[in-house]
Parts: structure tokens; C-alpha cells; sequence
């Protein structure tokens, strides 16, 4: 292919407003184009590496006998509404109404679709287990698109979903599609960990993201050094460190603490830490009030409550609701006297806490000396806090170590979630009617890109590995007025071509300086230059990641890429 003849709009600096790295470098390198906000154009260098992505999943997909499909992006309303996701999946979700005043959705996600595809297709168990998926673009209204094409507004998205009769199908082809992601990753060329991840508004039960650890990344992903332990922050265990004391009880007495305004106020006022002080905090978790306790130097884990509920919709009770359920204001709400219609939830670590400071939920009054085992009653204890770094790992090997990540890819087990709700029903060996047990597969394509630019890439621009990169040589004649330069070339590019070889030929008429300016920001595995040494015979090869160069003979250069790409990731 030549240069001259492609679309790429590379660029000195980047635009103003690109702040992570991959996307500058993916916006300077002349990959993408914004059309609006969250919105790009991919141009035809970021297409091909697009397409090469789809092609490993392709791949990987076909060898567990996965059936390509597509769907339509425009959805109708009343899917959704019969799944209950139609109120409850929020403000991300794009509606719109044809001219009949029908309402449609831009899918952000496919379960409904072909779970009613399923419903009306297959009615016995003998047609099952079966794998769908779909690449195509999927659509979130998110309220603040960034970082280019980490999180936009529009996206490409393999997805993938199994139907089987039972938990064990279910369990074979979650472990088969595990496996199949780990292959893909591996074959692009990507970091990554497989951590414990939260299903939030999929539903269902075992889930495990993909993360690749990338300093952009939005998503805290808490592993262990010392093991194989990994998680999101929503879902990550700590090991609770056993108690080193057992001072004697006593008694527990109501104290006047006005003007209290947060647990700072209260640990300075009984001259304590603040992991003396309990936390009490009331949430509506689907419209139901729940009092919830932590530490007061821990924070409350709302994935950690919404999951032990297993509720659709979690929030914080506000001041009306607090003074409805307990009689006071939020500084001094407390687990005493309370209504019958409130649960109370408290975090394991408050179990064996002595001598402590609750709110009264008395306005102006705490309780010192309150020893949750002898003073609390109907509680239900769990973990429900945001782990620290520095714990120790919950499988008791190592501590817990921070790092930022990429969700790059999610599988759920759904179970019959979406099954249930839509009467997706087969007939079982019996000839009874029983729903399909699902599950739900992910691959975020284009943000893959993102994830490989954040992490391979260097000060000059992006550095592609080989299975995904546009092309596989960038071959660059210096001078195109120069005919022994331009003569090499072509027999370099024919040789190279004729071995199966993806060749970019810069025959532009630009200094040799923007040519490997534009070269190295492009990022293609190998550069060939033909310069002054053509007359000889002789070019030059530049390995993009190492920056390494030799030279060597014209008739040597085919054996040389050959050798050259072996030892490339």
C-alpha cells in the first residue's frame, strides 16, 4: 500500500482536550477522528488493526463453536420493559421514537434480543447448549465521554451470550470462554489480569473481568503480592486480622455531643481514633431503608450492600427519608430504637469491636462504651467495606497491592436472570417446561486500542505488536526523486509482498525527517529505510520497540524480516 494513496492525517501536537496518552498519540498518528463528543471516526490504520482484532476473536470463537451472528442496533422499548432494565438501567441508556411514536433503544448490550431470539427459536432442551455472538457498535449516553476511545459514547463490542439446560453446561462454557479470552489477549499482545468482578446492572452471579493495567485506567484493581488473588475495588476481600485484646465491657452511657457534624467531630471529642467510632449510614435499597455500619476510618462498599440484597437499585437515603425512618438528622443516626421496617446490616469488622461510639439516633446525644455483641440487636453481619492497600490478601498469602486498570472484557454467569423474565422456556428430558440457564461475554474491541496505546508506546508514538499492527513493515525509499532508491524499494516491496508480508511504502515527497517522525508515531513492528547505501545495494531495519538497527543486503532483507518477526511480540 502506499502512503500517498491513504488517509492519514498525522499531526505535530495534539488536540486540545486529549489527555491520556493513547489518545494523543491515537489522534497525532492520524487512527482516529473525533465526530462528536464520545463519538470517532476510525480511520483506515486504526480499521486495520480493528479488523485484526476481530479476526483473532473470530478464531477463538469458532474453536468453542461459537455461531456469528448481528443483530440490529435500534431495539425496541418493550424488550426491555418486559426485562425490568427499561427504568432501571439509568441515564445512560439512548432512547428515541420512530415516527409512529413506537419506543426504540440504541443497544449498550444484547442479552434481551437474544434471549427473545432463543424464546422463539429453540423449544428443546436436545438444541442446546448454544453459543450466539455479535461484533457491532454499541451505544451509552455517558455523561462525561474521555480518554478518546476508553469511554465513549459509541463503541465496538464483541458479545456473546450461551443457552444451556443446566448449571454444568453453563459452568463448561464459562471456562471455555475464559479460556478463549485468555488466548485472544495473549495473541494481541496485551497485560492483563483476570480479577473478580461485579455484574452490575447484567445481574447474575460469577463474573470476572478482564483488566489491563494501564496508569489511565478507571477502575482500581486490588491483587496480592504474594499471590494469585485478584479483584476490582467494588469486590475485593480482605483477611481480617484477629483481635489483640479483650478489654473488660462497660457500661454503656449516653453523652451529650452537640454541633457534631462528622466522625472526625466525634473521635476529637472523645479524644479517640476514628476507627473507635461506628459508622452509620441509611440507605433505600429498592425503596426499602437499610442501616448500614462500618468503622468510622473504613468506607461502605455500595456494590459490596446492593449485592448482599441482590437489589436493582441502591442509593443514599436523603435528609427527608432519615428523619421519616429514624426520628433524627444524619450526624447522630444510630442502630437503637429503631422501626420495625429497618434492616440493619453491619460490617464484619464491627463485630468484635469493645467499648465504642455510636449515634444515639437521638439529635445532640451518642452512646460511649457500646459493645456491638452485647449492645446491638438483629443485626446481620458482612463485608460490606472497601478494602485498604496494605491488608493481607484474603487467601492469607501476601497483602493487597493497588494498580489502576482497563476493563478490556467481562463473563457473567446470568443463570435464568433473563430467561425468567422474558419466558425463554425449553422442554427438558422430562417434557417439562424449564428456562435456560445463561451466561453473558464481553470484549470491548475498540477499547482494546486504547489499552495496547497506553501500554506499548514511547515519547515518539505508538509501538503496535505484530498480530494487531496495520501493517508489518513501514518501507521508506528517503528520496523518491532518487531512482536507485526507488528502484530498491520496489524489489524490496515485492519480495516482501510475494511472502505474504503487509507493507506500508512511504513514496511521499516529504524530508526524511517527517517520514521517520510519521513512521515512529504510526508505530508499524519494522522500518526499512533505502537511503544513500541503495547504490550499493544496502538498507537499513529498524526494529520499532528496541530501536535496534542493522544493515544488510537487499537480496538478505525477506530472511532477515523473516528471523526478525519470529522474536517479536
Amino acid at each position: 500500500m502506499k502512503q500517498s494513496k491513504m488517509l492519514i492525517p498525522t499531526l505535530k501536537e495534539a488536540p486540545k482536550g486529549a489527555e491520556a496518552l493513547s489518545h494523543k498519540l491515537m489522534l497525532r498518528a492520524g487512527y482516529i477522528k473525533q465526530v462528536s463528543a464520545g463519538m470517532y471516526a476510525y480511520l483506515p490504520l486504526a480499521y486495520r488493526v480493528i479488523s485484526k482484532i476481530e479476526n483473532i476473536v473470530r478464531k477463538e470463537m469458532n474453536g468453542i463453536d461459537a455461531n456469528e451472528t448481528l443483530m440490529p442496533a435500534v431495539l425496541p422499548a418493550k424488550l426491555w420493559e418486559e426485562s425490568g432494565r427499561l427504568e432501571t438501567y439509568g441515564p445512560e441508556l439512548f432512547k428515541l421514537k420512530n415516527r409512529h411514536d413506537t419506543d426504540f433503544i440504541l443497544g449498550p448490550t444484547h442479552e434481551e434480543t437474544f434471549t427473545s431470539l432463543i424464546r422463539d427459536s429453540i423449544k428443546s432442551y436436545k438444541k442446546l447448549p448454544l453459543i450466539l455472538y455479535q461484533i457491532q457498535p454499541k451505544y451509552r449516553d455517558e455523561n462525561r465521554p474521555r480518554y478518546g476511545l476508553l469511554r465513549g459514547r459509541e463503541f465496538i463490542m464483541e458479545d456473546g451470550y450461551s443457552f444451556s439446560i443446566n448449571d454444568t453446561d453453563l459452568d463448561k462454557i464459562y471456562n471455555n470462554m475464559e479460556n478463549a479470552y485468555r488466548s485472544i489477549f495473549n495473541q494481541i499482545g496485551l497485560s492483563y489480569r483476570t480479577i473478580i468482578g461485579d455484574g452490575g446492572a447484567m445481574g447474575g452471579s460469577d463474573s470476572i473481568e478482564f483488566s489491563a493495567p494501564a496508569a489511565v485506567g478507571e477502575d482500581t484493581i486490588v491483587y496480592s503480592d504474594d499471590s494469585d488473588y485478584a479483584a476490582n475495588l467494588e469486590m475485593a476481600k480482605s483477611m481480617l486480622e484477629p483481635g489483640q485484646s479483650h478489654p473488660e465491657l462497660q457500661d454503656i452511657t449516653k453523652v451529650s455531643t452537640p454541633n457534631i457534624k462528622n466522625i472526625s467531630d466525634v473521635a476529637k471529642l472523645f479524644d479517640t481514633d476514628k476507627e473507635n467510632v461506628i459508622k452509620s449510614v441509611l440507605f433505600m435499597i429498592d425503596s426499602k431503608p437499610v442501616l448500614v455500619m462500618v468503622r468510622g476510618n473504613d468506607e461502605i462498599n455500595d456494590v459490596k450492600v446492593k449485592n448482599y440484597f441482590d437489589g436493582s437499585q441502591l442509593s443514599l437515603a436523603n435528609e427527608e427519608q432519615i428523619k421519616e425512618y429514624m426520628g433524627t438528622n444524619i450526624n447522630y443516626v444510630g442502630p437503637f430504637n429503631l422501626k420495625d421496617d429497618i434492616i440493619v446490616l453491619a460490617d464484619n469488622n464491627i463485630k468484635n469491636m469493645h467499648n465504642v461510639y455510636v449515634g444515639s439516633n437521638e439529635d445532640g446525644n451518642y452512646f460511649a462504651n457500646v459493645n456491638p455483641n452485647r449492645d446491638f440487636e438483629n443485626v446481620s453481619y458482612n463485608d460490606l467495606r472497601t478494602v485498604k492497600e496494605g491488608e493481607i490478601s484474603p487467601d492469607g498469602s501476601g497483602v493487597l497491592k493497588f494498580t489502576r486498570g482497563i476493563e478490556i472484557a467481562h463473563i457473567f454467569k446470568l443463570g435464568t436472570r433473563y430467561s425468567k423474565a422474558l419466558g425463554a422456556n425449553v422442554l427438558d428430558e422430562n417434557g417439562r417446561q424449564k428456562p435456560v440457564v445463561m451466561g453473558s461475554y464481553g470484549i470491548g474491541i475498540s477499547r482494546l486500542l486504547t489499552a495496547v496505546a497506553e501500554q506499548q508506546s514511547d515519547d515518539n508514538g505508538l509501538i503496535w505488536p505484530k498480530n494487531i499492527a496495520p501493517f508489518d513493515i513501514h518501507l521508506i525509499p528517503v528520496n523518491v526523486k532518487k531512482d536507485d532508491q526507488v528502484k530498491v524499494s520496489n524489489e524490496i516491496e515485492k519480495g516482501l509482498l510475494d511472502n505474504g508480508y503487509e507493507v506500508l511504502t512511504d513514496d511521499r515527497k516529504e524530508r526524511a525527517g517527517v517520514k521517520f517522525a510519521d513512521s515512529d508515531l504510526i508505530g508499524i513492528p519494522i522500518r526499512i529505510t533505502v537511503g544513500k547505501k541503495a547504490t550499493d545495494g544496502i538498507v537499513e531495519i529498524k526494529i520499532r520497540k528496541t530501536g535496534e538497527t542493522i544493515e544488510v543486503k537487499k537480496e538478505e532483507v525477506v530472511n532477515t524480516v523473516q528471523i526478525l518477526f519470529k522474536d517479536l511480540k
